[in-house]
């Protein structure tokens, strides 16, 4: 029964390298670009190439991919620990090449691409050459997919999209969308969506406005879509028609272990600022560090950040052991839901503890408190998988078709009685 907490030392050598990559080679790119996939930006071209070379020859590059694909297959255990480390930096998975949505949309793509689909959108995107957008949720329904209304329609060996999408992050950099459009309205939910590549300089494709969230530099990057008689080739569909939940779901199990990770390594960043604040500055005459208030605060984050990495951890090895994201579908819904309370709450006691400078935009804890809430919405609401993690927690359990459960102590009492019946020396008394 193996069980250990430690890292096999050659792959945390690895993990050494990356953290002293990530801070003192990518963490400054954050204040030279306002996105890691601006190609328009001609800094870009001379600083970050050079960086994925380097990540490339450490062999670190795209991990989550499989070797034919040019990645290393690492599980996600191991993928967890790198994500850890990434989340510091906003251009560091862009270096590692496991930036989102491109990443999400290459294991897509590599599932379900034809050979051409795969030679035209895939190689391009693996080696960071073009990028990519996801664009499914709906201004009408945010990501309840049953009640979307994008219809893609077959017209003789085209298909013709109508309909608009909300926040598709990082359209205006994208060279082909991941659109998913109903084709099959009478079916049931789970098989009237299907998935399509579409190139981003097809006619009819509009961004309506790009939307910021939080405080996102440049304008926003999530964009508000309209498609109007967008057409693409027949062969531009992404596995069968009807199976659009099970292709998304190819990108979304890895994904939020990936996304709450790097959370992980977001929310150590404020946890130290914490730290150092309170042992730095003084007031009525103390240290914050030594008062009683600051030091529960501390306790708490504590507590609750290495509670959710451990839950992280045991989800990833999970995964690893089972091979399976449905077999793990609960633990995945619960760093989920779990994962914008420990942000949250992590950064407004790092914001508490700083005052009037944790507010402002001298520190990133304003910014970091407004991605807490970003996250409780990406990749489903919170309350949507506390739904999922009850349902997985109720599978295990069964009814009673008893009056009385048999937990109850009068009835667990009269069973043990009947158990000892014949060993008793003396008649029990009823209690």
């Amino acid at each position: 029964m193996p069980w250990d907490f430690e890292t096999e030392p050659k792959f945390q050598e690895q993990l050494d390298w990356i953290t002293q990559f990530v801070r003192e080679e990518v963490a400054p790119l954050d204040f030279v670009f306002d996105h890691y996939n601006d190609f328009s930006d001609p800094n870009r071209a001379i600083l970050v190439p050079p960086l994925q070379s380097e990540v490339k020859r450490r062999g670190l590059w795209a991990c989550h991919l499989d070797p034919e694909l040019g990645g290393q297959g690492f599980g996600q255990l191991k993928l967890a620990l790198m994500n850890e480390i990434l989340g510091q930096a906003f251009m560091a998975p862009v270096v590692f090449g496991c930036q989102a949505p491109d990443s999400g949309n290459a294991e897509i793509l590599a599932r379900y691409g034809t050979a051409e689909q795969k030679e035209r959108y895939l190689e391009p995107l693996l080696n960071n050459e073009i990028a990519s957008c996801y664009s499914m949720t709906e201004p009408q329904g945010g990501a309840d997919p049953k009640v979307f209304t994008c219809r893609a329609t077959r017209v003789g060996n085209e298909w013709l999209i109508n309909g608009e999408k909300w926040f598709s992050s990082n359209a205006r950099y994208a060279s082909f969308l991941i659109v998913m459009a109903v084709t099959d309205p009478e079916e049931p939910p789970s098989r009237r969506m299907s998935m399509f590549i579409v190139p981003a300089d097809t006619p009819g494709i509009e961004i309506v406005r790009n939307v910021t969230a939080g405080m996102e530099r440049s304008g926003g990057h999530h964009a508000y879509m309209r498609y109007r008689d967008v057409r693409i080739p027949a062969d531009h569909l992404l596995g069968e028609q009807g199976r659009g939940f099970a292709v998304a779901q190819t990108r979304l199990g890895g994904g939020r272990i990936h996304h709450a990770m790097r959370t992980v390594g977001k929310v150590k960043l404020a946890f130290d600022m914490m730290c150092e604040r309170a042992l730095s500055r003084t007031t009525q005459g103390e240290r914050l560090a030594d008062k009683q208030m600051v030091q529960a605060m501390v306790a708490d984050s504590w507590l609750e950040i290495e509670q959710f990495r451990l839950l992280l951890l045991r989800t990833a090895w999970r995964i690893d052991r089972h091979n399976d994201y449905a077999a793990v579908r609960g633990d995945i819904s619960a760093i989920k839901a779990l994962m914008p309370r420990v942000y949250h709450d992590v950064y407004a006691r790092a914001i508490q503890i700083h005052g009037s400078l944790g507010v402002s935009n001298e520190l990133p804890l304003g910014a970091g408190l407004l991605d807490a809430f970003h996250m409780g919405l990406a990749d489903g609401p919170t309350e949507v998988h506390k739904v999922a993690l009850a349902k997985s927690v109720f599978a295990g359990y069964q009814p009673t078709v008893e009056l009385f459960p048999e937990y109850s102590l009068v009835k667990r009492r009269e069973a043990a009685i009947a158990k000892y019946a014949g060993m008793l020396e003396v008649e029990i008394a009823d209690l």
